[in-house]
């Protein structure tokens, strides 16, 4: 039997969740415990497969030192009546996030934002842009 998929606004604020206790080096456990939770009720929040109600999501606000408006933070438009995105609207960044959400994006981002060197970080920017051109373009 297949599960249903979560909704995209409790999937988009359990993932917020679970960026912001990612950056703040804190584990599913220490969050559960510190909300009378188990870690797996944390993990099932994070994938948005039970929704957060308000009372707990200002919590857990709170606990990880944001506003409540975080955890909704470039979330999807779902609006029934939305305008779908045109062919010269730029593409959605939420590969972005996705990739900030995983293990290795969080430890590169922590890893950048600690070189203390404008000039060193441009560098390290520009080395990436010059990996990823096609070599016939260089």
């Amino acid at each position: 039997m297949a599960g249903k998929k979560p909704n995209p606004i409790d999937a988009h604020v359990g993932s917020r969740v679970r960026l912001r206790r990612m950056l703040l080096g804190m584990s599913q456990e220490r969050l559960g415990d510190s909300m009378g939770l188990t870690f797996q009720q944390v993990q099932k929040y994070e994938k948005g497969a039970n929704r957060i109600g308000a009372s707990r999501l200002y919590h857990i606000s709170k606990i990880l030192g944001v506003p409540v408006g975080f955890f909704f933070e470039e979330a999807p438009n779902i609006e029934e009546n939305a305008a779908t995105p045109g062919m010269a609207e730029p593409e959605s960044e939420a590969f972005i996030l996705d990739f900030l959400n995983t293990r290795e994006g969080l430890e590169l981002n922590r890893a950048f934002t600690k070189i203390p060197d404008p000039k060193v970080r441009k560098s390290i920017v520009d080395l990436v842009r010059a990996l990823i051109e096609p070599k016939d373009q260089k």
